[in-house]
């Protein structure tokens, strides 16, 4: 990539030697330099203004240095043809040519004595004033030339010149604009016009610049070839100034004169720049940098239009924006991010005055001034809004819609409290006047869009400020009386609401707020008076406070006030629950005011989690003793403390034993039917028991919602089994004592149910549970072998007996054992082959469930084991009725699917029937032969088949002479007839020689050594 003259980055201090090696070669070393067409001079290309050692040299106070060099003087000959006309020099010339021509024939012709001598004479001298004629006339061009650099310099403002003037001028001598020395010096006066008005690197474009230029270049009347040519000559000159400089500043301004040049030929030249004006080629630049030259000095004059535009945008300005982008070739995407960025800054500049007024220490005007520049900002989004909307917006700057703060000074974490701050400033002003306009709603809104806040950060802030107000307002109500005169209260409270447009679910929020602020003023003490009681009633009444919303209030802030006391009282533990303690929780529980329903949730939660206390340890307890020991701790606790803390929360005495009443207590059925278990009798003592033993316990507060039923009666078994096996101590030497309990601990079992949430019918259910589980391992002992015998079921009876359950409850036991060994010996026998279909037969005679007992996949394989032996018996019967019907039924399988596992069987065995049949006969086994034989027709029977066949079909016929000889039934004989294929002409044969001997078995075929 050479020459990046576009791009302008910091430049090192050997700069010049690197721009000079990014040639290779340098072109303005082997190259011929681009210059004008002359003959005879040269004119040079001046660069007045771009040269930095002419700027650098130049007083800082001088005055602006001209733009053309001075005024040319003519020379003898220049004079006398300046003052020639067109005709009278052609009329001079031609008097010259003809004198000279005639006074050489006269001298020729005198001297020489003859006529040829005389036209020697004539040419030569006519020669001369030929020669004379074309000096004369050949100087015109550079005195018309040097006219019009005198008639220009002439001129004040270049710009004024007109094209007439020097049509004029080249008329008035009789030359044209492609004569080489008039043509140079409209270059040179091009050159220097240009130079003039491209302004020094570190300047910037007017915007006037390519106007001016086209301006002056179609008044020279000069072509754009040589225009374009004048315009590379200048890069030239830059570039070699460039690499003559040394400094960086310099260097820096020659690339943005270079950059300038580059954007204003392009703009003077339009689309005939890509031809003539080949950047690419001589200065080895890409057309990317030619791209970001053109873009940087658009938006740096799109900028100087940007600056006009201020908050009273109108659409003229917006469409003279539009031409002016054009103009400077700048795309849209460009412009439209301009754009946004004034707009935005034009934004800022109104917030960072009004922060600087909000956070300035004289605030008692600041609101106001704060409300004005946010309006401004509105006022300007409105109109962007409105013309983003304008029929001929299409017309009109690229991006023409809201202001946004995307991209800004105010788009950072940083900032966005300062903007929090300003839209709740704009927010507590609009509620100056005492209510809220409906504008204001919708200023909210557009604010909130231009900040960049989100929607619940908005909302959190307009509910914060109306909720300020709103209480402000509700405060004034309330100290002057007119809320309290208010015929109606929530009439009044919602026309409040409607005016500050505040939701009135919040205000119902605020009033619970104030009601719950009042209360725990009241309650500091540790009680409510009358006086606070009254107070708080009219605070409900007034603000319409719901009397849910009351009891909430007075159940949190009370209920943690007595939770407290209930708390204390519990720590007190099972000795510290004295006097004193009791009047505490009872001066709480009546002086807090609570309901009775709160108090005791309260008092419920507490308790609860105490009890769980007391399960963890239980749980994490080494040993059963140890565990039942924490359960004992919890029952003692629920019967002396948390008994007697329900009683004073309730404003009783201390709960006694009920009085003996004559009405029987409920049982369900399935109680009276486990009323025989000792252990659910001892958790019914007689009455002088529960009288020894003292008060019961309390059964209100409960962990049937705490724990699931599982743990419960886990638990509740744990005590159980440790009232039926007693205490166990270890003494030393590793031995054990174990104390058994009296009935008193089946009391407590009783009590440890309540605690547990447990209803009568669970504990029944645990109660068997566990009797079941015992008469089930002692049976299990001695049923080991699945025998019942009569000492045995003596043996059971006494065991039931000892845990008292009832009979019919035993007997399912004792069926269930001995069903559980009948089905492992049936399986067992199934697997070892003892046990077919007859003996199942005759256990389903005994009763015995055997479809329970024997899985299905065990019956189906006796059920395949049995069709087996059916086909295998050798006497050619097949009963449809007992394979298709019986046999499935005892074995309980589908009979479609035995019907198909039959016809596969037979299908299998009848080949297999005959291949055995022939092994038999060539071993001479007739007896055998026969009965596979048999073993083929019953297969045959069950699924009929086609003839079959062999390889060697003698062999079929000596199956069949056989099978004849046994003297079977003529329907089976006719049936293997058919079945091997053997015609009834040798049927007739094999009857016609009966003594045919195919086995007889005594002889044998002689040994051949």
């Amino acid at each position: 990539m050479d020459l990046p003259l576009l791009i302008l980055p910091p430049s090192p201090p050997s700069s010049r030697s690197l721009l000079i090696s990014q040639f290779t070669p340098n072109p303005f070393r082997t190259q011929k330099p681009l210059s004008f067409p002359t003959r005879k001079r040269h004119y040079r290309v001046s660069l007045i203004r771009n040269s930095v050692e002419m700027v650098a040299s130049e007083p800082k106070n001088s005055t602006k240095p001209p733009i053309f060099s001075s005024k040319k003087q003519l020379s003898g000959v220049q004079t006398l043809v300046d003052g020639m006309p067109p005709p009278v020099r052609l009329a001079t010339s031609v008097v010259i040519v003809a004198g000279t021509l005639a006074a050489g024939f006269g001298l020729g012709f005198r001297f020489g004595g003859s006529r040829a001598m005389g036209l020697g004479g004539a040419v030569a001298l006519g020669a001369a004033g030929g020669a004379t004629v074309y000096a004369l006339n050949s100087c015109v061009p550079e005195v018309a030339a040097v006219n019009l650099h005198n008639f220009v310099v002439s001129y004040d403002d270049p710009g004024a010149l007109k094209k007439e003037d020097v049509e004029g001028i080249a008329k008035r001598y009789g030359v044209s604009k492609q004569d080489e020395a008039f043509n140079a010096e409209l270059c040179d006066l091009y050159s220097q016009f240009v130079s003039s008005v491209l302004p020094p690197g570190g300047e910037s474009l007017k915007g006037n610049e390519v106007e001016t230029i086209i301006k002056f270049k179609n008044a020279l009347g000069i072509d754009d070839p040589d225009a374009a040519t004048v315009h590379m000559e200048i890069g030239r000159r830059i570039f070699r100034q460039r690499l003559e400089t040394g400094d960086r500043d310099d260097d820096i301004e020659q690339r943005r004169a270079f950059q300038k040049l580059v954007y204003v030929s392009t703009l003077v030249f339009g689309e005939a720049s890509t031809f003539l004006l080949p950047w690419k080629r001589v200065f080895k630049v890409t057309d990317s940098q030619v791209e970001v030259a053109i873009r940087d000095n658009a938006q740096r004059l799109y900028a100087l239009k940007l600056k006009l535009i201020d908050r009273d945008v109108d659409e003229k300005q917006l469409v003279n924006l539009r031409e002016a982008q054009r103009l400077y070739r700048l795309s849209d995407e460009v412009a439209a991010d301009m754009f946004r960025e004034h707009t935005r800054k034009l934004v800022e500049e109104n917030i960072s005055a009004a922060l600087d007024i909000l956070k300035s220490r004289t605030r008692a005007m600041g609101a106001t001034y704060v409300a004005e520049e946010i309006d401004k900002i509105l006022a300007f989004n409105n109109s962007l809004i409105l013309l983003s909307k304008h029929p001929e917006v299409s017309h009109f700057a690229p991006w023409v819609g809201p202001v946004s703060l995307i991209g800004g000074e105010y788009d950072s974490d940083r900032k966005i409290d300062d903007l929090k701050l300003l839209f709740r400033a704009y927010v507590a002003e609009s509620f100056s006047s005492g209510r809220l306009e409906e504008n204001k709603i919708v200023a909210w809104k557009q604010l909130k869009n231009i900040f960049g806040l989100g929607k619940r950060e908005a909302e959190t802030i307009i509910m914060e400020v109306i909720s300020k107000v709103y209480r402000r307002r509700l405060s004034l109500a309330v100290s002057s009386g007119d809320l309290g005169a208010a015929a109606s209260k929530a009439a009044f409270l919602q026309d409040l609401c409607d005016e500050l447009h505040f939701d009135p679910e919040k205000a119902s929020e605020i009033h619970a707020e104030i009601y719950r602020q009042k209360l725990q003023n009241s309650v500091a003490n540790g009680e409510l008076s009358e006086e606070d009681v009254t107070t708080l009633q009219r605070l409900r009444v007034m603000l319409c406070v719901p009397q849910q919303t009351i009891d909430a209030a007075h159940a949190d802030i009370c209920g943690r006030l007595f939770e407290k006391v209930v708390k204390d009282a519990i720590a007190s533990g099972v000795d510290g629950y004295d006097a004193d303690v009791r009047a505490s929780v009872r001066k709480a529980s009546q002086g807090l005011r609570l309901t009775r329903d709160a108090a005791m949730e309260i008092a419920s939660k507490a308790v609860r989690m105490m009890f769980i206390n007391y399960i963890k340890r239980a749980r994490s307890a080494g040993s059963r003793t140890e565990s039942a020991k924490e359960l004992r701790k919890m029952i003692a606790f629920n019967t002396l403390v948390v008994t007697e803390l329900i009683a004073d929360i309730k404003g009783e005495s201390t709960p006694t034993l009920p009085e003996p009443v004559d009405k029987e207590p409920e049982k369900i059925e399935e109680e009276d039917e486990w009323e025989s278990l000792q252990t659910l009798r001892k958790t019914r003592p007689n009455k002088g028991l529960e009288a020894k033993l003292g008060k019961p316990g309390q059964t209100e507060i409960t962990l049937k919602d705490d724990l699931p039923i599982r743990d419960r009666t886990d638990l509740y078994k744990t005590y159980l089994l440790f009232c039926l096996q007693g205490e166990v101590t270890v003494v030393p030497f590793g031995a054990q004592i174990t104390t058994k309990k009296d009935s008193s601990e089946f009391l407590l079992l009783k009590q440890l149910g309540g605690i547990l949430g447990l209803t009568d019918k669970e504990i029944v259910q645990v109660h068997k549970g566990l009797a079941e589980q015992a008469f089930r391992q002692q049976a299990e002992v001695i049923l080991a072998d699945g025998q019942l015998t009569k000492a045995r079921i003596e043996q059971l009876n006494e065991v039931q007996k000892q845990v008292g359950l009832p009979s019919d409850a035993a007997q399912k036991i004792i069926k269930s054992i001995i069903t559980t060994k009948v089905a492992a010996a049936v399986e067992t026998g199934l697997g070892q082959g003892r046990v077919g279909i007859k003996q199942v037969r005759e256990l389903k005679g005994a009763g015995v469930d055997l479809d329970n007992m024997i899985s299905e996949r065990l019956r189906e394989g006796l059920f395949k084991k049995t069709v087996n032996e059916i086909f295998s018996l050798g006497t050619g019967e097949f009963d449809e009725e007992e394979v298709y019907v019986r046999i499935p039924s005892d074995l309980s399988i589908n009979a479609e699917k035995a019907k198909q596992v039959v016809h596969e069987h037979a299908k299998n065995r009848l080949s297999e029937s005959l291949i055995q049949a022939v092994a038999l006969l060539r071993q001479r086994k007739p007896a055998e032969v026969v009965s596979s034989l048999k073993d083929l027709l019953a297969c045959d029977k069950a699924v009929p088949a086609e003839p079959l066949s062999w390889q060697v079909p003698e062999e079929l016929v000596d199956l069949y002479c056989v099978y004849m000889k046994s003297d079977p039934p003529p329907d089976k004989l006719s049936r293997l007839q058919y079945l091997l294929g053997i015609s009834d002409s040798t049927v007739e044969d094999l009857k016609e020689r009966p003594d045919r001997d195919l086995l007889t078995g005594d002889e044998e075929e002689p040994f051949i050594f």
